[in-house]
């Protein structure tokens, strides 16, 4: 049902949040909808995405943003927008004074479209928030964006992700980095910067004092680049977030990081998924995490290390006193390393969020998980989906929710629980006061696991209703 036919346009006040449901790209509900906008006084945050908006509708609400003076927030993603359309939309973002967060990613505005939007930015006093992915804009987009990144003063956050930048763009905008003293966020995954285009990023984070988040993923970034890289975080005191997924990193590159890891005071999340790390990799970052205070977070996904690898990590939670969220989803670790981590987080006072999804963990590491869980009282969410627990497993398990008054988030979606460790599950549930967020779809519960969650009911209902959600999903 249309939102334009259940409203008459002038009956939108008191809107403050809008999500405009499908109108197939009509040009005359799109001017409909803009006439009202431009009278709007309430709505702040506007979204019409998958529209196939025309580059007419799209002036229709450029003009209407000139006069609009409450919305903050427009998304007009996935609308095969025109460097024609962003025309209108970039001399509204001259005029407009409200607006602080512009989303135009998957359209198609290329490097003329960007052309057009950093003209603006370079006049434009109050957008904070630019997302541009997956547009096309390729080096010369991202030259006149870098050009007006230097004269900018309120962008905080860029986002042209998947655009086809090369070194040459890459270099256009580490130029503007060492000048621009206002962005805080940059993203430039999957694009082609290479090793070199990588370099031109982190020679910027030399001199740059306001970058805290930089992601790098899926651009061919290598072990050279890395040992450039850590040399930098040695030395780099405003970085916080760093995100190097789908690298071309070995044990080479993971010992560079390891390093810079010792030194640096204030990097808190770290992404390493390169499917290269192993074993020995881990164990030059579990001696890094042994001394760094500052890392909180690391995704250490999609890799090699095994049981082992885990081994050594383990022994870094047993001395680490900060990392809270740790990732190692994909790295086969199975039941041995189940048991070391197991063992670890008996121990461990800081972990809230732990994944081992994906890990070839079975029964006999879910006995090991399930024990800890008893004894471990800051964990909060478990991810152990895609590993091949059955019903003997999940027992533990079960056991470990009886008595466990912090989890609150556990998934064990995809493994090979039948209806025998549905009861058990149910009925730890049935004591259980802290669980709020249980999804073990596409497992092997039928119509008699099914009713034992029915009856669980009348002692749970609140987790009973994501249960059923899942049940049903199956």
């Amino acid at each position: 049902m249309e939102l334009l036919h259940i409203l008459p346009v002038n009956h939108l006040h008191g809107f403050t949040k809008l999500q405009l449901p499908r109108i197939g790209g009509s040009y005359k509900k799109i001017q409909q909808f803009a006439n009202a906008l431009r009278q709007n006084k309430t709505l702040t945050t506007l979204t019409i995405r998958e529209q196939y908006i025309s580059d007419e509708g799209v002036e229709a609400l450029a003009n209407a943003l000139q006069h609009n003076q409450t919305l903050t927030t427009l998304n007009l993603s996935h609308n095969e927008i025109s460097c024609y359309g962003v025309v209108h939309l970039a001399k509204a973002i001259r005029r407009n004074l409200t607006l602080t967060a512009l989303h135009l990613g998957n359209n198609k505005i290329e490097f003329s479209g960007a052309e057009h939007l950093a003209n603006s930015l370079e006049y434009n006093k109050t957008l904070t928030t630019l997302d541009l992915n997956f547009n096309g804009i390729g080096d010369i987009g991202a030259e006149y964006l870098g050009n007006a990144l230097q004269l900018n003063k309120t962008l905080t956050t860029l986002d042209i992700s998947m655009n086809g930048i090369g070194k040459e763009g890459a270099e256009y905008l580490g130029n503007a980095l060492q000048f621009n003293k206002t962005l805080t966020t940059l993203d430039l995954s999957h694009n082609e910067l290479g090793g070199q285009g990588a370099k031109y990023l982190v020679n910027a984070l030399q001199l740059n004092k306001t970058l805290t988040t930089l992601n790098l993923g899926s651009n061919s970034v290598g072990d050279t680049e890395l040992e450039y890289l850590a040399n930098v975080l040695q030395q780099n005191n405003t970085l916080t977030a760093l995100h190097l997924q789908s690298s071309y990193i070995h044990d080479e590159g993971a010992e560079y990081l390891a390093n810079a890891l010792q030194q640096n005071k204030t990097l808190a999340i770290l992404s390493l998924d390169s499917k290269e790390i192993s074993v020995q990799g881990a164990e030059y970052l579990s001696n890094a995490l042994q001394q760094n205070q500052t890392l909180t977070t690391l995704n250490f996904r999609w890799n090699t290390m095994g049981a082992e690898g885990a081994k050594h990590l383990a022994n870094a939670l047993l001395y680490n006193k900060t990392l809270t969220t740790l990732a190692l989803n994909r790295n086969k670790i199975g039941d041995q390393g189940a048991e070391y981590l197991g063992n670890a987080l008996q121990h461990n006072k800081a972990l809230t969020t732990v994944d081992l999804s994906g890990n070839e963990i079975g029964d006999q590491g879910a006995e090991y998980l399930g024990n800890a869980l008893q004894h471990n009282k800051t964990l909060k969410t478990l991810n152990l989906e895609c590993n091949y627990i059955h019903d003997k497993g999940v027992e533990h398990i079960g056991n470990a929710l009886r008595t466990s008054n912090t989890l609150i988030a556990l998934h064990l979606k995809e493994n090979g629980i039948g209806d025998q460790g549905g009861e058990y599950l149910a009925n730890a549930l049935q004591q259980n006061k802290t669980l709020t967020t249980f999804n073990f779809n596409w497992n092997r519960i039928g119509a008699q696991g099914a009713q034992h969650f029915a009856n669980l009911l009348q002692y749970n209902g609140v987790t009973l209703i994501k249960l059923l959600y899942d049940l049903l999903s199956c």
